[in-house]
């Protein structure tokens, strides 16, 4: 792969788009088998629950990786990971097409999963590193609406392509996607400056117990699973909603009212203009508050055009709330950023998991209304955690702790 020198002139706003599409197609990958599970069922002769590994397998790896790839870029570095995990991805992805036993599928997606997880934590801790201050929140921004949209884009493209041909294109197609992505990714962008490798393999792991001594850093954790929590949740319970007596939509329609929300996502690349302006805690404070209004006032009617509307909303929110909650962890966190932010990114998937799990509880419960005033709830709860985060006097722009000018990172000549 070409390397780019740091100091060299470069177009960031190219770089913004290749990290942008980048982080959509990996993270579109946890998604793009909950349209196929019915399909892996009938295919290889197993129950519902048991093709629903094929999300789980996926998605626990994921999860588990992201903790460890994360702490391995500030050794290895944040593009060498990149690059590698979209070749991994590339490779497995076509494995997973041609797969005929159902043991192969989950075994090849929990190899998927892995491969992915090299990404989202190395791509976030690249964009804190390579960015001036007053580019960050943004670049943040994109690359968090990209893991957003993922969550309705995966399920709409695996959606179409089983619509026109067998399942294994789902996977072929992603694969030549990937390997394109791949040499943009590793032609185009510049290297980023890694610290030199001392020590052990394993020494760089001794460093997560350092997230647990920053002031006010693991406290954010609590509103990465919640945030997720509801997220997910929603999802689970609108489709639960939607195929009821209430509405009686089919599973397309849903899907289309899902992608609606796309537009409340959009909000997300202008986070760094309000953080500018408002400062990281205020803006997580109203992005959590609006996420929660959006999800109570679910449980107010039954009305499709007000529901559809409300759900806007809610994307809104938590588009506005992640990037700020990823700078304030970068802030907090100073030189084990990547370290930081991985377990966040660990934490948003525990949260993930967690959403159908309390979903499905809640609906039983009392209902599918009642799940969304309880998810609603729980959002605004978090809302009380920016209070006990002090931050020291520093420019409302700068993102990013003064220990980074102590990093062994050099400045970066835009």
């Amino acid at each position: 792969m070409k390397q780019s020198s740091p100091g060299a002139a470069r177009n960031d706003s190219f770089i913004t788009v290749v990290l942008f599409w980048c982080s959509l197609i990996v993270v579109s990958s946890v998604y793009i088998t909950i349209p196929l599970l019915s399909l892996f069922a009938e295919r290889f002769e197993v129950s519902s629950s048991t093709a629903a590994w094929a999300g789980s397998a996926f998605s626990f790896a994921f999860a588990g990786g992201g903790l460890v790839f994360g702490v391995l870029s500030d050794r290895y570095g944040r593009k060498r990971l990149m690059v590698t995990g979209l070749l991994l991805l590339t490779v497995t992805t076509l494995c997973i097409g041609m797969v005929t036993e159902f043991a192969w599928l989950i075994a090849l997606r929990a190899v998927q999963g892995l491969a992915a997880s090299m990404f989202p934590p190395s791509v976030l801790a690249y964009a804190m590193e390579m960015f001036p201050a007053k580019k960050r929140v943004t670049i943040i921004g994109f690359i968090s609406t990209a893991f957003l949209m993922a969550s309705i884009i995966g399920q709409i493209y695996s959606s179409y392509v089983v619509l026109h041909w067998d399942w294994s294109y789902v996977f072929y197609i992603l694969c030549a996607v990937y390997f394109v992505s791949f040499i943009v990714l590793g032609t185009t962008i510049p290297s980023d400056p890694r610290a030199q490798a001392t020590g052990s393999f394993f020494a760089p792991f001794a460093r997560v117990g350092l997230i647990f001594k920053r002031k006010g850093l693991p406290i954010c954790y609590i509103i990465s699973a919640t945030l997720f929590t509801a997220l997910v949740g929603y999802f689970s319970t609108l489709g639960s909603y939607l195929t009821s007596d209430s509405f009686g939509l089919t599973h397309q329609d849903i899907l289309w009212i899902r992608a609606v929300g796309i537009i409340g996502m959009f909000i997300s690349p202008f986070d760094g203009r309000l953080v500018a302006r408002y400062g990281m805690k205020k803006v997580l404070w109203c992005g959590l508050v609006l996420g929660a209004l959006g999800l109570g006032t679910l449980s107010l009617g039954e009305n499709l055009t007000f529901l559809t509307v409300m759900s806007v909303v809610f994307a809104m929110g938590v588009a506005m709330a992640l990037p700020a909650l990823i700078s304030l962890i970068g802030h907090l966190a100073g030189e084990i950023r990547a370290i930081a932010v991985s377990f966040h990114m660990f934490m948003l998937f525990i949260g993930a998991s967690l959403g159908p799990i309390v979903s499905v509880y809640l609906i039983d419960l009392g209902g599918h209304t009642f799940t969304f005033g309880v998810l609603a709830g729980l959002l605004l709860a978090s809302t009380i955690v920016p209070v006990f985060i002090r931050l020291e006097a520093t420019p409302v722009n700068a993102v990013v702790s003064s220990s980074q000018a102590s990093s062994s990172y050099p400045k970066q000549t835009m």
